[in-house]
């Protein structure tokens, strides 16, 4: 595995973390209002926006959008990686 496959599969696993602790905070009342929770929003919110426009909430309450959010950043990994290994 090259340098650049690493860089990429460890962003990739970065971003997953911290789409998981941005919907974890969402358990806790009043989380997303803390210093945290609005800098992982800023982090978060611009790539869970057009899976939620795509995706509503089940029920009306449980959101799937960040499952579904985090299959397309791993296929987008793989993807970036195919293309990477096809020049390299």
């Amino acid at each position: 595995m090259s340098e650049i496959e690493s860089l990429i599969w460890l962003i990739h696993r970065i971003y997953t973390f911290v789409i998981i602790a941005y919907v974890l905070l969402s358990w806790i009342p009043n989380a997303r209002d803390s210093f945290i929770g609005e800098m992982l929003g800023k982090l978060v919110e611009p790539y869970l926006a057009p899976f939620r426009r795509l995706i509503p909430p089940i029920g009306g309450m449980l959101d799937i959008s960040p499952i579904v959010a985090i299959f397309a950043l791993q296929f987008i990994a793989m993807g970036l990686i195919a293309v990477i290994d096809f020049f390299i």
